[in-house]
């Protein structure tokens, strides 16, 4: 009987204030469980966790990404080019990990490797933004350039706090954004301050969802809209339903759907895992559901 093979994608950026001796007793994990192991460092270059997953996944039986939410965003991108993804792991080893905290994983590695040694594996759904895959969220607006705008190095010195600074200089450029949204028949026509579409309990690290509210495999995303208030009392309203998170509350839309169409004649760009992508005038984004296994 063949040994099965495991492929590590490594971001040797990744929360580079981290020592990278843990991946060592993660790697001696993934060997005593009786896998083949091999080991990608990724380049600087963007893409190269994509287009190795691409290339090389399908030789697998497991991948794992060992990085921040941006590698396993790259990775999932690759694998889903594949007509027979292999397994998913995920070693998390970046300042925010967002879909790390919405899965439970541990932050050590030796011990994220345990998990993905022992685990059964388990469907999650995969959003796609017209044709650009995510993992667990793509958002508009207020505070998602800082996603993509705060440096490697301050969110491996800072992490959340990097994110926190880079909305600060948001501020200033505050504005909300005229869209026409169309999600599972029903149409929404207003201006917003901030959008979301996601399948995760955090978004940014500064935002959270009850548990109970987000299923990883149902084929819904959960669709956050923040209007633009209209006056003081509104913006009360908005900031005290945002603290207590009071995602039904007037003025607030919060759904759950499986499509949506959005079109907008402004400049819009948008966030993929905290990846940049740039301002289009109409954008499709589709539940993949159940698209991938993951070992969790």
């Amino acid at each position: 009987m063949e040994p099965k093979k495991l492929l590590m994608i490594v971001n040797p950026r990744a929360g580079r204030n981290k020592s990278r001796e843990p991946l060592f007793d993660a790697a001696a994990i993934f060997s005593r469980a009786g896998y083949l192991l091999s080991i990608h460092n990724t380049t600087a270059r963007p893409g190269d966790a994509a287009e190795t997953a691409a290339a090389a996944g399908g030789s697998y039986d497991v991948v794992v990404a060992v990085g921040g939410d941006g590698t396993l965003n790259e990775v999932v991108s690759g694998l889903m080019t594949l007509e027979r993804p292999p397994l998913l792991g995920y070693l998390p080893q970046g300042s925010t990990n967002d879909f790390a905290s919405s899965l439970h994983l541990p932050g050590r590695p030796a011990e994220a490797a345990e998990t993905v040694a022992s685990a059964a594996p388990r469907r999650l759904d995969v959003g796609c933004w017209s044709g650009r895959y995510f993992v667990y969220v793509a958002s508009f607006g207020a505070f998602t350039r800082s996603s993509y705008t705060a440096t490697q190095a301050a969110k491996n010195a800072l992490g959340h706090f990097a994110y926190i600074l880079e909305g600060m200089k948001d501020l200033s450029t505050l504005r909300p954004y005229r869209v026409r949204l169309t999600a599972d028949g029903e149409t929404l026509d207003g201006e917003y301050l901030f959008g979301a579409v996601c399948n995760s309990t955090s978004i940014g690290g500064l935002m959270k969802l009850e548990e109970d509210r987000v299923v990883l495999d149902d084929g819904k995303f959960e669709l956050l809209l923040i209007p633009n208030p209209r006056t003081a009392a509104d913006l009360q309203s908005l900031v005290v339903a945002l603290l207590n998170q009071q995602y039904d509350s007037q003025g607030v839309v919060f759904r759950h759907v499986s499509a949506i169409h959005l079109e907008t004649e402004e400049e819009l760009p948008w966030s993929l895992d905290g990846e940049y992508a740039p301002s289009l005038p109409a954008v499709d984004i589709i539940n993949r559901r159940q698209a991938l296994e993951m070992l969790l």
